[in-house]
């Protein structure tokens, strides 16, 4: 019995490739059954997502197991067994625990310290378990990945420190504001960088999104897929009168806001704080206007500055992480290694016990009238010289793993004892 993670990830293959072989939530029961509908394997969780699919098993003959799922892969993404081979990885037993416990914990992930593979992996559980794929060892598996996730997340910093241009733009307005709940936000220029910039903000709060651009329909577009709405671009200062946030990305090659016409708004505006978001290279706002009183300006190598810090203090936050895990793996591959000494203990006390019984059932046959009290005390004492016969051997079975020589240890006690 062998605990195996056969997969590919983010780092081992290219998008290309891990977007043929993905599966969606309505196919992965059908591919758990017929994971565990072959012979070789006894439990499946299959975990896909943009950046990984994996194959989470409990099997009796790794490399067959192995051999299946290449095959099952490379089906479902149209690819020869040899071509996909190179960009697979094996993790077996004691390397399979801790593969999975960083993936809940999301120290191999494509940004350290990320929530959403944890929901990604509670959900491949779910429906494992629904499809009744798992058992014993993936189910403990899979609660104490859970458990060692969340005890990452509490007990270290991974999780605090923001790691995207967009979202660590979106923590620098909260310190401005508090709160980004009931402000306005105007978007100039309809790339990628300010779209998602936009997203974060109104995830946090921000209400009302307006989108200026060169192309009004293109603004027209993104406004609609934002749910907001859009002007033309002549109206830029007369936007500045009423928000209070702006994400500037267009591809000018010039400066759209200027210190003149900014430091008459402010007036205007009472001072009242606006907050500048400049991720346009060149730069599109002028840089002196953030000595104005009231103006905050955070261009693209101010946010990047801040991400590279912040990625910094994660894997920092990642390395007190590993702490953890080791710990908990240490224990889980502790349990694994007993459970898989089960069968031998069982099948040792089960051939005393028809040895005590034949021997007892003898020995009473031999008595004159046995009462029975004295039926009893002889079934007391040879209960008593199995238990401590079985003692010393079982002690020992339980502690080979520990050594890792179960193999030969077992095998040679089932040659003496017959079993």
């Amino acid at each position: 019995m062998k605990l195996i993670v056969v997969g590919l990830n983010h780092k081992t293959a290219p998008v290309e490739l891990r977007e043929k072989i993905g599966f969606t939530e309505n196919e992965l029961p059908s591919v758990l059954k017929e994971t565990v509908s072959l012979a070789e394997i006894t439990e499946s969780i299959v975990l896909s997502t943009c950046n990984r699919i994996e194959f989470y098993v409990v099997c009796e003959d790794e490399g067959k197991a192995v051999d299946s799922i290449t095959a099952i892969m490379g089906r479902t993404g149209g690819i020869q067994k040899g071509s996909l081979s190179p960009y697979l990885y094996v993790h077996t037993d004691r390397d399979a625990v801790t593969h999975a416990f960083r993936v809940a914990s999301s120290l191999d992930s494509m940004v350290i310290g990320e929530a959403q593979i944890l929901g990604q992996a509670k959900d491949a559980y779910r429906i494992a378990s629904y499809s009744s794929t798992t058992g014993p060892i993936l189910n403990r598996l899979m609660h104490r990945a859970f458990s060692v996730a969340k005890k990452v997340r509490t007990f270290t910093p991974i999780g605090l420190y923001t790691v995207s241009v967009s979202s660590v733009a979106v923590e620098l307005a909260k310190k401005i504001f508090g709160r980004l709940t009931g402000k306005a936000v105007l978007l100039m220029g309809a790339g990628e960088m300010a779209e998602d910039a936009a997203k974060y903000l109104k995830d946090a709060g921000a209400s009302r999104l307006t989108v200026l651009s060169r192309t009004f329909g293109r603004a027209s577009e993104l406004a609609e897929r934002l749910k907001g709405s859009a002007v033309e671009f002549d109206e830029l200062y007369d936007q500045l009168m009423d928000v209070d946030i702006v994400v500037c990305s267009t591809s000018a090659d010039h400066y759209l806001i200027t210190n003149d016409r900014i430091a008459k708004i402010i007036r205007a505006r009472q001072h009242r704080p606006l907050f500048f978001i400049d991720i346009s290279v060149p730069r599109n706002i002028e840089p002196s206007i953030s000595a104005l009183e009231g103006v905050f300006l955070f261009d693209i190598d101010d946010l990047n500055g801040v991400t590279s810090q912040n990625m910094k203090e994660r894997e920092k936050a990642a390395n007190e992480a590993e702490r953890f895990i080791d710990e908990e793996v240490s224990r889980f591959v502790n349990w694994l290694g007993e459970l898989s000494l089960v069968p031998t203990i069982v099948s040792l006390r089960e051939k005393f016990e028809a040895i005590r019984q034949q021997e007892l059932k003898e020995a009473i046959s031999k008595l004159a009238g046995p009462t029975k009290k004295d039926i009893e005390v002889l079934d007391g004492m040879s209960k008593g010289i199995i238990n401590k016969i079985l003692h010393g051997p079982i002690t020992e079975i339980k502690s080979v793993h520990t050594r890792g020589e179960v193999l030969k240890d077992i095998t040679l006690l089932k040659r003496i004892f017959k079993i």
